[in-house]
């Protein structure tokens, strides 16, 4: 397989990921209990869950194509490591359903959607890291990582899934927190710049964080 191959069947599981976000915003309509505004407030959760697992798969798609424009060579490896990758993208939209409907309570149900939200999302990160260490080894990419750099950029692409895994811990005592920190996290790499990375072939890229 081609890397254009990788790439094609890669954004469009990220497209169907991030439109099945949205089968979780419904309200009753006009034959429920409540009017509009009350059933809009009541389902804040789905829609602050949805944002932020938008924003996420968002800045996944983003890192996902400065990684693989980079690569020359595709393998039976990285196919595999990538479908692992995918695997946890695709199980955003569960992750995000389950945890609307528990929060913003903190019963059992809840802490447990909340470190399986937290859970996906640190899968998703491991995924990434799989795929960076992969990319370290050999002629694989047109710019090859210095080897002095190595251990920086893998404590880069650590630095997400170390929050997530601190997120799936405070999930077992405080759900809503965990809800905050992995928003947060979000918004922290919307904002966040970095130079250039060397691997880049025409170094106009960020290096990619998740």
């Amino acid at each position: 397989m081609d890397r254009a191959r990788l790439e094609a069947f890669s954004d469009g599981v990220f497209a169907v990921a991030i439109t099945l976000l949205a089968l979780n915003l419904t309200v009753a309509g006009p034959a429920g209990p409540q009017g509009l505004l009350d059933q809009l407030t009541a389902k804040w959760p789905a829609f602050a869950g949805y944002l932020i697992s938008f924003l996420t798969i968002g800045i996944i798609w983003v890192n996902h194509h400065v990684l693989v424009r980079q690569i020359t060579q595709v393998d039976r490896t990285l196919l595999f490591v990538n479908l692992m990758l995918l695997l946890f993208v695709v199980l955003i939209p569960f992750g995000t359903a389950t945890a609307a409907d528990y929060l913003p309570g903190n019963s059992t149900g809840a802490r447990l959607a909340m470190v399986l939200y937290a859970g996906i999302f640190l899968g998703m990160s491991v995924g990434f890291g799989a795929i960076l260490e992969w990319t370290l080894h050999g002629q694989r990419v047109a710019s090859p990582l210095p080897a002095g750099q190595h251990w920086a950029a893998r404590r880069r692409f650590s630095s997400g899934g170390l929050v997530y895994a601190a997120a799936m811990v405070i999930a077992a005592f405080n759900a809503l927190a965990a809800f905050i920190l992995t928003g947060l996290v979000a918004v922290y790499y919307i904002f966040e710049r970095t130079p250039a990375a060397p691997g880049s072939p025409d170094g106009d890229d960020e290096e990619p964080v998740v």
